[in-house]
């Protein structure tokens, strides 16, 4: 069906509405993607609704790829290439018939193709080009298993090392170099990429080598490779990261980074640590094609986002982002950077360690063995004429008195801390010897954020929770009754890895620092009397801000209970 067509269809049947069709038709002609899979990207339309909306058009069935299992000798008949070029792929055969899932039933020369290629009549039935594409990845780019990896070691060959034996460095360089060494590591780093991680953790025990991936913030047990081979697979991931094999007596950083075609590239940031048992390793994944630097997708409610636009487009001052790691602190400041990056604009960062390189931006990577800090690196931007400075933590008095007087001297300092929640950010900066006054004077804002997990939407059913649970997570009787409906829960299927959950989505805590607030700090007030002030002016506590991302059906009570304190 041509896109026209489809578009037109859709509008007659009030799918869509007219201005949603020319916005994606625009978003289409930029990224030369069909108009369907566009339409569902943009959240206009779901791929399940355009998929039976065909199949009534065109009476054609339709197929669910996550349910249905496809045959090894069925997938050798149509090559990956005409897979992707057609948006097809083969399910099953009977007879001299091949049926074969598409995304548009219509496409008459991609069943010509598969005609003359195959030999067979070709069938269609109907599934979204989503599936299809993410059954293209399952079946065609599927490597090798873990028992088919492990079925090339021999037992006799993998007994490198003792902890109490010297080291003998060309055996460790051979044993690492070893084919199923390498296939082994290739296969841990290349699922980790597919499933999505954000931390790999291969960890020695006494009587174990255990792998973890932290998948949406939660670790879950991947392998357990025979523990003879820790000291080989330490001694590739340390090649791969140019790090020095000998040394395994303290700790070493390093990175990886991978090609993955298409001009994709992949950053692995390796940190070892010597344990009781052996070397530690974890490895944080950096996507850089998967930077969101959107901030309307981040996760702001309006009046949050409106605020911290605010205080991010101030001539000067303060912007501190806190949480814990990995709570999504380097992507918000990443983001408030591209938004504040104009050509007229001379933007600096002193990072530790340089996570993404954005364009426009000077970023400087901090290396404390030769003394270059967040405090230097500060005193040098001062003396480079600069409009915009972002730090990547305050962690001591100097540098906070550096980014202070910098705010306060006609420049606008982004930077993070490490508090649990708004107001104690200001308790964290006292505590450092930070002056109440150049506080009060500095500080624009202060936003804290955590990350929870979104309920997969292929697997999400409505729930009910008596109303003393609810009253118990902090919801107010209004909200109660609200919630009739609204409440969700993933159930567990194939594409969360039968967690419920896919995907994360941020809570956000803006504490907009108001002169009532400030008077409150010059006065001496706790966190305590700041908070409740704060709440009074209308911040949403990140317990607040769960609670509506609950009502929304977008999370459940349960993340809600494992990222946030009650207020």
């Amino acid at each position: 069906m041509s896109n026209q067509r489809l578009g037109e269809l859709l509008v007659r049947e009030k799918l869509i509405s007219l201005a949603q069709l020319r916005h994606a038709q625009e978003e289409q002609a930029r990224t030369g993607q069909n108009l369907g899979y566009t339409l569902a990207r943009l959240g206009f339309v779901s791929d399940q609704e355009i998929t039976n909306f065909l199949s009534q058009q065109y009476r054609v069935p339709t197929i669910n790829l996550e349910e249905y299992e496809v045959d090894a000798d069925i997938l050798k008949l149509v090559a990956k290439e005409q897979c992707e070029r057609h948006r097809i792929i083969p399910v099953s055969r009977a007879g001299s018939s091949l049926i074969v899932a598409m995304a548009d039933p219509t496409n008459l020369h991609a069943i010509d193709d598969l005609k003359f290629l195959t030999g067979y009549n070709v069938e269609p039935v109907i599934a979204s080009e989503t599936a299809i594409l993410q059954a293209i990845d399952r079946y065609y780019n599927a490597g090798p298993s873990y028992d088919e990896v492990m079925a090339g070691f021999d037992e006799s060959e993998i007994d490198f090392l003792s902890e109490e034996e010297d080291l003998n460095i060309l055996e460790l360089e051979k044993a690492s170099e070893d084919a199923p060494v390498v296939r082994l590591v290739n296969m841990i780093l290349l699922n980790a990429i597919k499933k999505g991680a954000s931390d790999i953790h291969i960890e020695p025990y006494e009587k174990k080598l255990r792998v973890r991936y932290r998948i949406d913030g939660v670790l879950i047990e991947e392998m357990t490779p025979p523990l003879k081979l820790k000291n080989a697979i330490a001694s590739r991931v340390k090649i791969m990261s140019q790090l020095d094999i000998a040394e395994r007596r303290l700790p070493q950083d390093g990175r990886i980074k991978l090609k993955l075609g298409k001009g994709r590239e992949m950053d692995f940031r390796v940190s070892v640590l010597p344990t009781l048992w052996g070397e530690k390793i974890v490895m944080r994944l950096l996507d850089k094609g998967n930077l969101q630097l959107d901030m309307t997708k981040l996760g702001f409610d309006v009046g949050p986002l409106e605020d911290f636009l605010w205080a991010i487009k101030q001539p000067w001052g303060m912007v501190l982002v806190t949480g814990p790691t990995g709570s999504g602190k380097t992507t918000t400041l990443y983001s408030a950077l591209s938004e504040l990056n104009q050509v007229h604009t001379n933007i600096s960062t002193a990072e530790d360690p340089v996570e993404y390189n954005l364009h426009g931006i000077n970023q400087v990577q901090m290396h404390d063995e030769i003394g270059l800090n967040f405090a230097m690196s500060l005193r040098a931007f001062l003396r480079q004429d600069p409009d915009i400075i972002m730090v990547g933590e305050i962690r001591d008095f100097e540098t906070a008195e550096i980014s202070v007087k910098a705010a306060l001297t006609g420049h606008l300092v982004l930077s993070t801390l490490h508090t649990n929640d708004a107001p104690s950010t200001i308790s964290r900066l006292l505590n450092m010897g930070v002056e109440p006054f150049l506080i009060t004077a500095s500080v624009n804002l202060v936003l804290a954020q955590r990350l929870a997990r979104k309920i997969c939407v292929d697997c999400r059913q409505p729930i009910h929770l008596e109303p003393q649970a609810l009253q118990d997570i902090g919801l107010t009787s209004d909200q109660i009754q609200m919630s009739a409906g609204r409440l969700h829960k993933g159930m567990g299927c194939r594409t969360c890895n039968g967690t419920g959950y896919k995907g994360r989505i941020a809570l956000y805590e803006v504490m907009r620092f108001t002169d009532n607030l400030k008077e409150m700090v010059l006065q001496g007030s706790s966190t305590a009397e700041l908070k409740v002030a704060a709440i009074k002016s209308g911040m949403m506590t990140l317990r607040m801000s769960g609670i509506a991302k609950v009502l929304e059906g977008v999370t459940t009570t349960e993340e809600i209970l494992r990222v946030t304190m009650g207020d």
